[in-house]
């Protein structure tokens, strides 16, 4: 099985509760998405609609993975930079597979179609991201053509007394 990638789908209710109920499910299964377990979609709606916002003026596009039911599957935001000697690459946010996909390959996937929507606009030479620590993602991105450009060491608290590295990756695209 495969997942369709949409670049800017229409933003509706079935991408809103999609969207939603993949980032709750995402999290619980202990995925680094910003949120620590447990939550539910009204814990992460603020977000979201923090997302939209930034669609809606531009400054995020959103590449929507969509499994064989039409359910959403996958997502990937693309954010622009808005520095005047920083707009030549994005970064890449809420990068996530639900959990019943992940070793299916719709991970690596999903990069591919983030690259190639990346490489369709103009000016863009890179894609930024950052992954939390501990987790082996780093490898993952690795593995997929990122580099480790930078560590902040125990940057993200997810606790008391419980903090992870933040790495940032890059993908250049010259």
């Amino acid at each position: 099985m495969t997942l369709d990638f949409v670049l800017d789908p229409p933003v509706d209710r079935h991408l809103r509760d999609g969207v939603l109920d993949l980032w709750a499910d995402v999290t619980n299964a202990g995925g680094a998405v910003g949120f620590v377990p447990p939550v539910t979609p009204d814990d992460i709606r603020p977000q979201w609609v923090s997302h939209l916002n930034a669609m809606d003026e531009g400054r995020m596009r959103l590449l929507a993975g969509y499994d064989a039911d039409g359910a959403v599957a996958a997502t990937a935001f693309v954010t622009f930079n808005t520095h005047r000697l920083m707009n030549h690459w994005v970064w890449l946010y809420t990068v996530m597979v639900h959990p019943k996909y992940h070793g299916m390959g719709h991970g690596r996937a999903l990069l591919a179609a983030a690259e190639d929507a990346v490489r369709g606009m103009d000016g863009m030479e890179a894609i930024r991201l950052t992954c939390r620590g501990g987790l082996g993602l780093e490898r993952f991105y690795a593995s997929c053509g990122y580099k480790e450009v930078g560590r902040v060491p125990d940057a993200i608290r997810l606790g008391d007394d419980e903090y992870r590295d933040d790495i940032v990756m890059l993908l250049p695209l010259k």
